[in-house]
């Protein structure tokens, strides 16, 4: 990622500084659970599942946390009834941004979020207005630490990557939904255990923000993030690397 920094490498780097915070393991929960009740609870069959209890280990949920989960999800066990909803809208310098929600309240999310994108400088748009811009992509981490660039980037590639990229502080992996999972397996197999391995929204055309509308940015940007209902939080926006060293 030569250029500008980009606000999805940054939210890896804030998320691994907040794993110990209750909100990480909230997301998981809810993302657990979302995912066992629209797929069943077998990981085997449910690609969602299998990403959400990946994300689970990676941030050490026990066990026990995770299967009660994913059994609340399947109806086996009682539990709280959340919808998905994605808001879609603009920020500051035109950038557009998709915001993930699991929620118990679709009255409460929606007049919170429009209420956050107002407040600071966004506006909250309709369905459809942005989502056009991105594509769903497997994103996986590793620490360079754990193998050399040339034999990373020749397993990688043979396994369905689309994208490597070693020029930041870990590897980054990019690869289409349909091989992220097996792409996970066969570094697993090879005793590498990724960072971090999401499917995340890409901006098809990120654009450059700068000076106050980038500060502007930034700050809707984190506020959406630390919203308790937001699941994920996606944006075509690059930022110079000072400007995101302010947060």
């Amino acid at each position: 990622m030569s250029g500008h920094s980009k606000w999805a490498t940054t939210k890896r780097k804030k998320a691994r500084i907040d794993q110990a915070r209750a909100k990480v393991f909230n997301r998981i929960i809810r993302e657990l659970t979302v995912a066992a009740r629209s797929g069943g609870s077998d990981p085997n069959g449910n690609p969602r599942l299998r990403a959400a209890i990946l994300k689970a280990k990676a941030a050490n949920m026990p066990a026990k946390n995770i299967e009660t989960n994913i059994a609340k999800g399947a109806g086996e066990l009682e539990g709280v009834h959340y919808a998905e909803i994605t808001y879609e809208g603009y920020g500051p310098g035109g950038t557009a941004i998709l915001v993930d929600t699991v929620t118990d309240n679709r009255v409460r999310t929606v007049a919170e979020m429009r209420h956050l994108f107002s407040k600071h400088g966004g506006n909250l748009g309709e369905e459809g207005a942005v989502s056009w811009m991105f594509k769903t992509k497997g994103i996986i981490t590793l620490p360079k630490s754990a193998i050399g660039e040339d034999a990373l980037f020749e397993l990688v590639t043979e396994n369905g990557a689309d994208d490597f990229d070693a020029s930041g502080d870990d590897y980054e992996i990019r690869v289409a939904p349909d091989h992220f999972h097996s792409l996970v397996d066969v570094l697993q197999k090879k005793g590498l255990q990724p960072a971090s391995a999401d499917l995340a929204k890409v901006a098809d055309m990120p654009i450059k923000v700068t000076g106050e509308n980038a500060s502007k940015a930034i700050e809707l940007l984190e506020m959406l993030d630390d919203h308790d209902d937001v699941q994920g939080v996606h944006t075509n926006a690059e930022f110079d690397q000072q400007e995101l060293d302010a947060l």
